[in-house]
């Protein structure tokens, strides 16, 4: 349902707020080793989150990435407005430039219930949430070797 720069926008954000009370800002191989995501296409994701002010960067040699935690929690429905946009949201399960309760697509009913579920997920669920869950060991951003 999420783009695959979406799905990296999330746990790249998950492991900055489980780093958010760390004096020292995370660099960009820090975040793509962590999240199993290429270098460069972290780099542009973190270019857009840091653009939508999601998250907070310096430069320098000290520099790097950071959620404040002092700022406002981060709701999950606002990294895949910034990164997918609503369209796979809200839209048509099919795709339908018209779908209605007048007019459904073959599974529109059906997918209704799928999409509010997402929607109540999405508004209700934080980022620091689930970053602690994980730091609690509830959860995890990926998976070690054996």
């Amino acid at each position: 349902m999420f783009s695959k720069a979406c799905k990296y926008a999330i746990r790249s954000l998950i492991y900055l707020a489980s780093r958010s009370e760390e004096p020292e800002k995370t660099g960009l191989r820090e975040i793509a080793a962590e999240i199993d995501s290429p270098v460069a296409f972290t780099a542009k994701i973190m270019q857009i989150l840091s653009r939508q002010n999601l998250v907070q960067s310096a430069k320098g040699p000290h520099g790097g990435f950071f959620i404040d935690p002092q700022s406002p929690e981060i709701r999950l429905i606002e990294v895949v407005k910034a990164i997918d946009g609503t369209q796979s949201i809200y839209g048509c399960g099919l795709g339908l430039k018209s779908c209605s309760e007048e007019e459904p697509c073959p599974i529109h009913h059906e997918f209704s219930a799928i999409r509010n579920g997402l929607d109540r997920l999405l508004n209700e669920q934080t980022i620091q949430q689930l970053a602690k869950e994980m730091m609690e060991g509830k959860s995890v951003l990926k998976h070690q070797l054996n």
